[in-house]
């Protein structure tokens, strides 16, 4: 565990310094984090134009929330941007888990998505009718921050998934954020979908995060939001540990098959 602490430190090292490159503070918060209040502005007033404040309130949770996701599984993409740069081989060849570097090589998605989420809930919330007090600040933030991190896991399984297809990546990122926002009680409740599809979302930890968060500003009692963030945390771990067996069989095969190369 004290290596895989170490490499994940180290990965991560590379993660911010690619996320200092991408953005400055001026592009992050005019572009990055202006689409992302747009989108949120945009589907919150589908609930205010039918002049129903639950619905309105139902929607900024729901997208606020959602809009840390999106931007935690850009590791998808990211991950599979390794084979493109030509230091796939590099991973294979080290000693340590290859898994464990793909976790921290990604790590500026969950943070920076935690910020985007946070103040879209409490910037934009109460313009529309979700006003927080001062004992549900620290709560929110814990349900972002678990959210921000379990989606990442479920996401680094999809990015093990394509690691060998690179042409999929940003399909697969968008397939999957945008069926989570269908099915995950982001846009409409979980039970609104037949039993098999309420199943499926269950296992994601989007599902039970959210409860988590609108248990908070509904003011429900601290155990059942406890038991909804811990859900949450179960699928993260979950889906972590399936992140980790897939890409070591990910590597495992590229060894074998010999397609472990420079090609993008």
């Amino acid at each position: 565990m004290r290596t895989a602490v170490r490499v994940v430190r180290c990965s991560a090292a590379n993660a911010f310094a690619d996320l200092r490159v991408i953005y400055t503070w001026k592009t992050w918060t005019f572009g990055w984090l202006g689409r992302m209040l747009a989108q949120v502005t945009f589907f919150t007033f589908l609930g205010h134009l039918l002049g129903d404040p639950g619905a309105t309130r139902f929607l900024v949770l729901g997208n606020s929330l959602m809009a840390c996701v999106i931007e935690c599984l850009l590791v998808i993409p990211s991950s599979a941007w390794e084979r493109a740069a030509g230091t796939l081989g590099l991973l294979a060849a080290a000693p340590s888990g290859v898994g464990w570097v793909f976790f921290g090589r990604s790590l500026q998605w969950p943070v920076s998505g935690t910020a985007t989420s946070l103040v879209s809930l409490f910037a934009l919330g109460p313009l529309f009718g979700v006003t927080w007090s001062p004992a549900q600040v620290l709560p929110v933030v814990a349900v972002v921050v678990v959210t921000a991190f379990t989606t990442y896991c479920l996401g680094l399984v999809l990015a093990a998934v394509v690691l060998w297809f690179g042409q999929v990546r940003n399909i697969t990122s968008n397939v999957a954020y945008l069926t989570m926002m269908v099915i995950c009680g982001v846009q409409v409740p979980v039970g609104y979908w037949p039993g098999w599809v309420g199943a499926i979302a269950e296992t994601v930890p989007l599902t039970h995060s959210l409860r988590a968060l609108r248990g908070v500003a509904d003011g429900a009692p601290f155990l059942d939001v406890t038991v909804h963030a811990v859900l949450a945390l179960v699928a993260g771990a979950c889906w972590l540990g399936a992140s980790l067996l897939a890409f070591r069989v990910a590597m495992y095969r590229g060894r074998r098959a010999g397609t472990i190369d420079f090609a993008s």
